[in-house]
């Protein structure tokens, strides 16, 4: 028995499924978790001592790659100072300036301590502004583990082969509609808010067609309904203005998370003032939160927030086109029919001959059950993608041409070995 198995062990007699979150169980793949013991740049080593190059870099949080010195030591001087007060903060004011002039058109935020707290907030504030009710969202599109979010909710459920989540009342999810990606839906004057993830990153990485997310917003100013941009991902990914400079789309609510924690739990949730006029203090839609804006995640936030220049992005799209187009050519050349959609820095991965275009294509892909047997191929040569086939690849700054070298090399013995059966 290995270490990593005796954790393993111990961990499922305490924790449910031995994990905090449910992917981290391998159950979609099969076999044993490893323990991360510590992490740095582009790499991660587990309990056993074994290192692995890292492109699941907390699911997209690690942009700069695990352990920035900087922000090490932005969180090492806060810390200091005090881990949580439950009072206001000069940082927490500096990483709300600083997001707001990136944004286009997002002019005030309310942080939080979780992606998905951001998201549950945005869709509160959505019915509280217009007085309205329903909610519409994309199959496939994820924004966290709120009741009335989880249906047909991409990688965080379908990972686990599930289209929602016992303990769900249908009360909670009778005013939310499931609508496919891709599609623009026909609201109708009861709807709150349409919720997408402007690109789809809990399904695989899947695009937006062309005119879809200009379209989206026209439907909304038709009906008087608020859109909403789920950036917990995109947001500071894509670029420094997010998806809405990526698109040109201006939402009126956007959630955030992830990158602007800086590797630290953190989420945001912001709009217009007119629309943020309705958050308590300001207005009648209440959320609060002992830790939101809390000192160690707003520090480390701003340090790595701070390195993001346009020159920098411009290098880790570079790592992500290596990335892509090395996979592609490794499997191809093999024979292995695979898909690698790159969105900007965001690269996904999908086995089969049929473009992806929404959560039906993601699944049929899924489907074919490729996906365990190449992740365990590439966790055996020390390359470690995330453990199910709807997630997307998080290359970061700290990957250098060597590992994505080592890491396109690796994918041709597997692929390889997948040919010959």
């Amino acid at each position: 028995m290995t270490i990593n198995d005796d954790l393993f062990g111990r961990a499922k007699a305490v924790l449910p499924g031995g994990v905090n979150s449910p992917v981290r169980a391998f159950l979609s793949v099969g076999g044993t978790p490893y323990f991360v013991a510590r992490a740095a740049g582009s790499r991660v080593w587990d309990e056993a001592g074994r290192e692995y190059i890292d492109f699941v870099q907390s699911y997209g949080a690690s942009i700069l790659g695990h352990a920035n010195p900087a922000a090490v030591d932005a969180v090492r001087t806060a810390a200091g100072n005090g881990t949580t007060f439950g009072a206001p903060t000069r940082s927490e004011v500096e990483l709300a300036e600083l997001v707001c002039s990136w944004v286009p058109g997002l002019e005030m935020v309310r942080m939080t301590s979780s992606g998905t707290e951001a998201a549950m907030s945005a869709i509160r504030l959505a019915r509280g502004a217009t007085g309205r009710d329903k909610v519409v969202k994309f199959a496939g599109c994820y924004h966290g583990h709120t009741d009335s979010l989880l249906a047909a909710g991409g990688s965080g459920v379908a990972n686990q082969g599930l289209v929602g989540s016992a303990g769900v009342p249908e009360a909670a999810v009778a005013d939310t509609v499931v609508v496919p990606y891709n599609v623009v839906p026909v609201l109708d004057e009861d709807t709150a808010v349409l919720a997408i993830e402007p690109v789809a990153a809990n399904m695989g990485v899947v695009a937006p067609e062309p005119g879809f997310l200009e379209a989206c917003r026209a439907e909304c100013d038709r009906v008087g309904a608020l859109l909403l941009f789920d950036e917990v991902i995109t947001g500071f990914r894509l670029g420094r203005g997010g998806a809405t400079a990526w698109s040109g789309v201006q939402p009126d609510v956007w959630a955030f998370g992830k990158v602007i924690g800086g590797g630290l739990p953190v989420g945001m949730f912001g709009g217009s003032r007119e629309v943020m006029g309705h958050v308590a203090p300001l207005g009648p839609v209440y959320q609060g939160g002992t830790l939101s804006g809390n000192p160690l995640a707003t520090a480390a936030g701003l340090a790595v927030l701070g390195q993001l220049t346009d020159d920098r992005y411009d290098e880790l799209i570079s790592i992500a086109t290596a990335l892509a187009d090395g996979l592609g050519e490794a499997l191809g050349a093999a024979g292995i029919a695979a898909q690698i959609p790159r969105i900007g820095p965001l690269v996904g991965l999908f086995f089969g001959e049929e473009i992806v275009r929404d959560y039906d294509d993601a699944k049929a892909s899924a489907d074919l059950g490729v996906y365990p047997t190449f992740f365990h191929g590439m966790l055996d040569r020390g390359i470690a993608f995330a453990p199910g086939a709807y997630e997307a690849m998080f290359p970061s700054l700290s990957h250098t041409a060597e590992d994505i070298a080592r890491t396109v090399d690796a994918a041709g013995e597997v692929a390889a070995a997948l040919a010959a059966g």
